[in-house]
């Protein structure tokens, strides 16, 4: 009788790899969103070019706020549209998946929940359920009390009432999910110099970028001895980022007269928080990006490549990674020989995976930045600007997006689908077959600094 060997090749389908089935799914909302676009109901005007459409599709699921046109020639479903799939993309394909499964038959599968637990984050198979039910309660809280603040503000501001309810809930929506869009055509902000607006966006922006998890743990957990290392982190983190940003935007644009020169102290003040905080991947912007310094752009393109944590609405390389590889280069300088963080080792599988996330985002953001330097005649600084925003999911720009040939726009939306969904993600998402080795090869250390 013959034994088949046990060890041999796996035939793997590909509903077999979450992390296919996640990035399939965010193309097919994108083409989705396309075609609606195209609709005639969906502008004013004449009917939006396919690319045109495609674009602001790509740029609403993946919740960046990159646009290629003017987005006034919107109609109220246009916008519609464009908010929806902001909603979507922010709160997650497959998390909205798990959402219906669970209100029509108040169960989800094994395979449901690995494919939404691909997307929340690494969390236990077990718990998807109920993160996925806090998620949505959390989300639809926080919009709630975006929305009433800031329909509130634009009442005060002397918007009619319908008016202020629409363009407050849909600037509430779009800024909770970091997506920079707004609902009219008066500039990048409508609210400029309001600091009710201003600072309540803000809010929605940081709440936006700690991710599901780390939310949900800090309304279950509010005791900081019961954090996770995850959570720590973040937390760590975002805070030192919003603590630099800010500070930056002050030093170097207080006397710039193109941006914070004309101002008023506290407008200076305002200005320079909300600068601060908006390249966190929101794209919001209440001076002209363009007229900064030279200096601020190389601080505000750390920022966008850095990005939000991982389960949020932002992209980039994620706050945790960037944290991480802090205390993983202070462990190397002090001569450990393990990466240690709040009391807790890190696994050396988390750190090549860090390293290997920050190595496939600088190789992306590098070599679209040269494709659009050669198919382009603009220079360095806004094309970096524009691959980084596209990347990190910010949706700033220092006005070349409009002026873009289609393949640097078809570039364009592939770092936005690889900033949200994470480069490693995507990698892994090509890789259908995985092969365990069965042999070491012999060690040796090579010179290294």
């Amino acid at each position: 009788m013959r034994v088949q060997d046990s060890v041999g090749p796996t035939t793997r389908r590909p509903l077999d790899n979450p992390a296919l089935v996640l990035v399939a799914s965010f193309l097919g909302l994108i083409l989705v969103g396309s075609v609606l676009l195209t609709l005639p109901l969906a502008t004013d005007g004449p009917r939006l070019r396919w690319l045109d459409a495609l674009f602001l599709s790509t740029s609403s699921v993946t919740v960046t706020g990159l646009l290629s046109f003017d987005a006034g020639e919107l109609s109220l479903f246009g916008e519609l549209v464009t908010i929806a799939l902001v909603q979507i993309g922010g709160f997650g394909i497959m998390t909205i998946g798990t959402v219906i499964g669970l209100l029509t038959a108040r169960r989800i599968g094994l395979r449901q929940r690995m494919l939404a637990r691909t997307e929340i984050g690494s969390v236990e198979v077990g718990e998807v359920r109920r993160l996925v039910v806090a998620i949505l309660r959390i989300t639809l809280i926080i919009e709630g009390a975006l929305a009433v603040v800031l329909v509130a503000a634009y009442l005060l501001d002397g918007e009619p009432v319908g008016a202020s309810f629409y363009e407050g809930t849909f600037l509430a929506v779009s800024s909770f999910n970091n997506a920079g869009i707004v609902a009219d055509a008066s500039g990048p902000f409508p609210l400029a110099g309001d600091p009710l607006a201003t600072l309540v966006t803000s809010v929605g922006i940081i709440l936006g970028g700690l991710g599901f998890p780390v939310i949900v743990q800090l309304v279950r957990r509010v005791r900081p001895r019961h954090w996770s290392l995850h959570t720590r982190l973040v937390l760590l983190g975002t805070a030192g980022l919003l603590v630099i940003g800010p500070v930056v935007v002050g030093l170097f644009e207080w006397t710039n007269p193109d941006t914070l020169g004309p101002l008023e102290v506290p407008d200076k003040i305002l200005a320079a928080w909300f600068q601060g905080v908006t390249p966190r991947t929101a794209g919001y912007a209440t001076v002209d990006f363009a007229a900064m310094n030279e200096p601020t752009l190389l601080v505000v393109i750390a920022l966008m490549f850095i990005g939000a944590a991982p389960a949020s609405t932002g992209g980039g390389i994620r706050v945790t990674t960037f944290t991480l590889l802090g205390f993983v280069l202070w462990s190397v300088v002090r001569g450990d020989t393990e990466a240690n963080a709040f009391r807790r080792r890190i696994p050396d599988a988390v750190v090549r995976q860090a390293i290997a996330s920050v190595l496939l985002a600088i190789g992306a953001v590098v070599g679209a930045t040269l494709l659009l330097l050669a198919l382009t005649d603009f220079t360095l600084t806004p094309t970096l600007f524009e691959t980084t925003s596209a990347f990190g999911t910010v949706g700033l720009s220092l006005g070349i997006t409009g002026q873009l040939p289609v393949l640097a726009k078809l570039i364009l939306m592939v770092l936005m689908v690889m900033g949200r969904i994470g480069p490693v993600t995507v990698v892994t998402a090509l890789a259908l077959r995985g092969r365990p080795r069965l042999y070491r090869y012999p060690e040796e250390r090579p010179i290294v600094g």
